[in-house]
């Protein structure tokens, strides 16, 4: 019990930060449970549920502003649903789970300290839909594989080559995570996983600090002090994942 009452608070502030920029929140969620050495086949599932959670409230905050691009989201989700499905149908061994998703963690980290001051003042620049399909595809089956949404790869790619401005990316990015989620969830639970008994509480932690969050992020950028200190924990939580493989 002492295990779920420690989470609830670092779901609620995971949710209020990660919705601020469009996400749901999976890899943090993922780092939290690592810190607490929460079973392999429980994390991934838990986090997909909050993800969906998060990402929905996200996505309806940012379309809300119109910071959102249909043109762009629809190719990588053609691909990506399926995609994700089907690595939620997979289920690694623990120490290549822990590895890949201690990896994913730190790149997490990398890619949340370098957006931490990234303004909204580029030129957009064009991408052929084949370049989207294939970018849908990879992280779909990412996504299912580790139970992180996928936005916290397709944010970086989005804005290093300029397809769109960081609102609309945020926007694009929740509703990328929110369909993944979904279908990489339905996949996991076509092998019966172990819903850990906390997840209810941290279900009203995260659509508490979801909402709060996507409503001051979908007016302006989030506070980027906060997002490295965000970073710092991914940082130990992947690296004890890794070491613990």
């Amino acid at each position: 019990m002492s295990e779920v009452i420690l989470l609830i608070p670092l779901i609620f502030f995971a949710a209020l930060l990660f919705s601020s920029v469009g996400h749901g929140g999976a890899s943090a969620y993922l780092a939290a449970f690592a810190l607490v050495s929460m079973a392999p086949d429980s994390m991934r599932p838990a986090a997909l549920c909050l993800n969906v959670l998060v990402a929905s409230i996200a996505l309806y905050k940012f379309y809300k502003v119109r910071a959102f691009d249909w043109q762009l989201f629809w190719p990588i989700a053609l691909t990506s649903i399926p995609c994700a499905f089907v690595g939620g149908q997979i289920t690694l061994p623990n120490h290549a789970y822990k590895s890949i998703v201690g990896l994913c963690l730190i790149y997490a980290a990398w890619t949340i300290f370098y957006r931490a001051k990234i303004t909204d003042d580029v030129t957009v620049k064009p991408v052929a839909k084949p370049v989207l399909l294939g970018v849908g595809a990879g992280l779909g089956l990412l996504s299912g594989l580790t139970g992180i949404g996928g936005g916290i790869f397709l944010s970086p790619i989005l804005l290093f080559f300029a397809w769109a401005k960081t609102k609309v990316i945020s926007g694009v990015a929740a509703a990328f995570i929110l369909v993944n989620s979904i279908s990489g969830l339905l996949g996991v639970l076509t092998k019966s996983p172990a819903l850990p008994a906390g997840l209810p509480y941290w279900a009203a932690a995260a659509i508490l600090g979801g909402w709060i969050g996507a409503e001051f992020g979908s007016k302006r950028l989030a506070n980027p002090t906060i997002r490295k200190l965000l970073a710092v924990v991914l940082v130990f939580a992947g690296g004890k994942m890794l070491f613990s493989s």
